[in-house]
C-alpha cells in the first residue's frame, strides 16, 4: 500500500473561474431580482453573504455567467452552495485523473467517456453541472430525499446543455453504493460532500455561528439553508465517511477513484485506518485553504498503479477519437 500523500492549495485552483471580485453590474443584469441585495461597501459591491435569497440569486446569476445554464432554482430551506468552493472539488478530482496516467501526460481527460458518481447529488445538482460544463464528463446523481430528487431532474430537464450529460438516481436512505452501482457499470470517479454534524442542533449552532461570522468578516458565502440529510446524521461526518470506505470495498474493482470531502481533520486518522483495514493500494488527502475555511478531499483507489495507467490511457485513448 502507498502511503498518504498530502497536498496542500492556498486559494483557488488556477482553473477556477470564480477568482477575483464578482461582476456585480453584469449578475444583475443577467438576475435583474439580485439588485436589491447588491450595496457598496467601501467601494466595492457585495451582498449579505448569510442571506440564503441573496446567495441563491448570486449563484442564479454564476451558473448564467459562466455555465450558461438557463435554469436554476433550489426549495426554500435546501442547500445554498458556494459555487467557487465546488468547483475546486470537481478541477481538483480532474487533475487526479491527469495524474493518473503515466509519467509525461498533461492531458486531463474529458468527454462523456469520463464518467462520475455524485453521492447525494442534492436539490442543487451543483458538482454535476460544473463537471459536465467544464469537462463534458457524464454524471450519474443519487439522491436520498424525494423533493431534491424532484427539483435536482428538473434542473437537468430545462437546461438542454447539461441534460445530455446528467442522471439522477433514487437511492434508498440506508445505502451509498448499493443500487446505485450497477454491476456492469464503471466509473472513474466518486464523490461527495458528506452531512457534517451528528444532531439538527449542533447543525443549527454550526449555522448560527457561520452567520456572525461572515457579517463580522464579510466572507465568501457558506453553506446556508440544508435539510436534516444534508447537514447532520447520525454518528456525523465520521460515521458517513466510514460507511463510503467500506462499502466502496464491495466495488473496488467498479470505481477508479473514491473520494470525499472532509471538514473535519481529526477525523483523518480513523478514515486512514480504516482505508489500511480494507486493503486500499493507495490513499492521500488534498487540503483546500479558502480564506477563513479549510476543506480536505479524501481519496483511494483498490487498483495497482499498473492497472490505473491503462484505466487512463483507455479513456485518453477514447478522446483522441
Amino acid at each position: 500500500m502507498e502511503q498518504s500523500k498530502r497536498h496542500r492549495k492556498f486559494g483557488l485552483h488556477s482553473r477556477n473561474r470564480h477568482k477575483g471580485h464578482y461582476n456585480f453590474e453584469l449578475l444583475k443584469q443577467l438576475v435583474p431580482e439580485l439588485s436589491e441585495y447588491v450595496y457598496n461597501n467601501r467601494g466595492i459591491d457585495t451582498i449579505d453573504f448569510s442571506n440564503p435569497e441573496a446567495v441563491k440569486l448570486l449563484n442564479q446569476g454564476l451558473l448564467k455567467q459562466y455555465y450558461k445554464l438557463e435554469y436554476w432554482k433550489i426549495p426554500d430551506n435546501y442547500l445554498v452552495p458556494p459555487i467557487p468552493g465546488r468547483g475546486d472539488y470537481i478541477h481538483f478530482v480532474a487533475d487526479l485523473l491527469r495524474d493518473t496516467a503515466s509519467k509525461g501526460n498533461d492531458k486531463i481527460p474529458r468527454g462523456r467517456n469520463i464518467r462520475v458518481l455524485d453521492i447525494g447529488v442534492g436539490a442543487n445538482c451543483i458538482y454535476p453541472i460544473i463537471g459536465c460544463m467544464e469537462y463534458d464528463w457524464y454524471f450519474v446523481g443519487s439522491e436520498t430525499d424525494d423533493i431534491a430528487f424532484i427539483n435536482a431532474n428538473e434542473i437537468v430537464e430545462s437546461n438542454k446543455k447539461i441534460s445530455r450529460y446528467i442522471e439522477i438516481r433514487k437511492q434508498k436512505s440506508n445505502n451509498i453504493f448499493y443500487n446505485i452501482i450497477k454491476s456492469d457499470e464503471f466509473y472513474d470517479l466518486s464523490i461527495c460532500n458528506p452531512p457534517f454534524h451528528s444532531s439538527e442542533t449542533e447543525a443549527q449552532k454550526s449555522n448560527l455561528r457561520k452567520i456572525k461570522g461572515i457579517k463580522a468578516k464579510s466572507s465568501d458565502p457558506k453553506n446556508f439553508g440544508g435539510i436534516s440529510n444534508e447537514l447532520w446524521c447520525e454518528g456525523g461526518e465520521k460515521e458517513f465517511v466510514n460507511s463510503i470506505i467500506l462499502e466502496s470495498k464491495e466495488f473496488e474493482s467498479n470505481c477508479l477513484w473514491f473520494t470525499t470531502l472532509v471538514s473535519k481533520e481529526s477525523n483523518l486518522n480513523t478514515f486512514y485506518k480504516q482505508l489500511k483495514s480494507i486493503q486500499v493500494d493507495t490513499y492521500g488527502v488534498y487540503e483546500m485553504n479558502h480564506a477563513n475555511k479549510k476543506a480536505r478531499i479524501l481519496y483511494w483507489s483498490f487498483l495497482k498503479q499498473k492497472q490505473r495507467e491503462k484505466w487512463i490511457s483507455i479513456k485518453l485513448a477514447l478522446n483522441a477519437k
